[in-house]
């Protein structure tokens, strides 16, 4: 076990991928380089032109060719180095990636991992700071993943590698350089399994990305006033574990959903949905939601600090079942 950031576990898997399988490779923007975050550092030096591949400015034709080499038997990563780029690249990632297989009548598989960067970070300004995960989730045929650290960000992302199925890799900018023991060798996170991040028995938070985090600092504070919180993350967004979810909630009788994208039509509110429609009988309380303001990022440091959701807003809805 070593410290390592989010990045370090990233580059780490699909080292690790790419020296065990000779299909899997890397196309991207800049990645020969490292990648915008530094999550294809040393790669191109280790494997070459062949396996590490630059590409234009073009996310459409990089999304078409992950379709095209997964669908004659190669593996590709595809890095989309901002999330907000993935909407050039729509076409391609819902009408090809995640239909083909089963237009063909599951003759063809899709084994591709589309990685990219959402949330906010450093006045990047509403082209650079989207969280999009509720796109991809609503569309059949694709997997998607949000790790909140790096230990799941390795163990997930070589699952994603190794899945036959199409896979969106989504990490949070702000939780790249966070650390903490990730094991040296490959290991294997199971797509579709959540996982509870700290036990509780008053209120269930269940917080997607950055947000863990910041799940996990409220409990800190509400503790202080007697209030116990059981943090669920996800981790798989699509297929989500609602198992798990609901074991949690029936336990506590009260939920909290959090995440960074806007509130309007997010994971959060398919989430609280589902634990109205299938815990109803045991919440004391309405579900609540944490969300972004349904507004762009704003640009200013003041204004992106009020727009960023966090543990203060956590807090304030947990305090708001009680009242």
């Amino acid at each position: 076990m070593t410290n390592k950031t989010m990045t370090a576990a990233i580059n780490e898997a699909i080292d690790q991928e790419m020296s065990r399988d000779d299909k899997v490779f890397v196309a991207g923007e800049d990645v020969r380089v490292g990648g915008p975050f530094g999550t294809e550092a040393g790669l191109h030096a280790k494997y070459g032109d062949k396996r590490i591949l630059n590409t234009a400015i073009s996310e459409l034709a990089l999304t078409g060719i992950g379709v095209g080499a997964a669908a004659v038997g190669l593996r590709p990563i595809i890095e989309i180095m901002i999330m907000d780029f993935v909407a050039v690249g729509m076409d391609q990632i819902v009408n090809q990636m995640a239909k083909m297989k089963y237009m063909l009548g599951g003759q063809a598989t899709l084994p591709i991992v589309v990685t990219t960067h959402a949330g906010i970070d450093s006045s990047s300004a509403a082209q650079h700071s989207g969280s999009l995960e509720a796109w991809f989730c609503h569309v059949p045929g694709l997997k998607v993943v949000m790790p909140s650290n790096a230990y799941d960000a390795k163990g997930l992302l070589t699952a994603s590698i190794r899945d036959d199925n199409p896979v969106i890799f989504i990490s949070n900018k702000r939780c790249m350089a966070s650390m903490m023991e990730v094991p040296d060798e490959s290991y294997v996170v199971p797509l579709g399994v959540a996982e509870v991040k700290r036990s509780g028995s008053d209120v269930t938070v269940v917080a997607l990305g950055r947000l863990v985090v910041d799940a996990l600092t409220a409990a800190d504070e509400l503790a202080k006033e007697g209030i116990s919180l059981e943090v669920v993350d996800p981790r798989t967004l699509s297929p989500m574990d609602m198992t798990t979810i609901l074991a949690s909630v029936k336990k506590t009788s009260r939920a909290v959903v959090a995440h960074e994208a806007v509130r309007n039509c997010g994971v959060g509110a398919e989430i609280a949905a589902t634990i109205a429609d299938e815990a109803f009988d045991f919440l004391d309380a309405p579900v609540k939601r944490v969300g972004a303001p349904f507004t762009p990022v704003p640009f200013a440091p003041a204004l992106e600090k009020e727009y960023l959701p966090g543990a203060q807003e956590i807090i304030d809805a947990v305090r708001s079942l009680y009242s």
